[in-house]
């Protein structure tokens, strides 16, 4: 199929139809990213202390949902990850199970130093040393542990990630 350029007379017509011309892959991307990172819905993977503070940025004072942020138990119907807490070996077959089952695209978001990169258990011969040797990691969030605004400030973060994607 050929790509044909509308003449004058066409484009009279199609306007007076109703119907609207455009580039259409911009158009998606801009429409499908804008509806992506205004409806995300992360899964708790709470493995330590870090979950403490995930749970209270989920409550009312700092209302994920205002953002479109509303949290899920089933990987299925969540699109972003919360890896909060220290990754143990034991655990880091669970984590990347759960994480395939999530449905495409799929963010993660490493909240705190265990999770970024072991933290104080860094040495420790039972800790990974960073969830992203297991899953890709989109958004890190430092602290021990971070506050909410910090995990807030993450989420708002991949929500600017999403809108600057391009699909395809």
């Amino acid at each position: 199929m050929t790509n044909q350029i509308l003449s004058n007379d066409d484009w009279g017509r199609y306007k007076k139809e109703g119907f609207l011309v455009t580039k259409f892959g911009d158009l998606t991307d801009y429409v499908m990213n804008w509806a992506r990172s205004g409806s995300l819905w992360p899964m708790t993977f709470g493995l330590a202390c870090c979950a403490v503070e995930m749970m209270h940025t989920a409550s009312s004072r700092y209302d994920l949902d205002r953002y479109g942020i509303m949290f899920r138990a089933s990987p299925r119907q969540s699109d972003v990850m919360i890896v909060a807490g220290t990754l143990t070996n034991k655990m880091a077959a669970a984590l990347r199970k759960v994480y395939d089952q999530m449905a495409d695209p799929k963010y993660v978001i490493s909240m705190g130093s265990c999770a970024n990169g072991g933290g104080y258990y860094h040495y420790s011969y039972s800790v990974v040393r960073g969830c992203d040797r297991i899953v890709p990691v989109d958004v890190y969030v430092p602290g021990c542990p971070p506050t909410a605004e910090a995990l807030l400030y993450g989420m708002l973060c991949l929500q600017n990630k999403i809108k600057r994607t391009r699909n395809g």
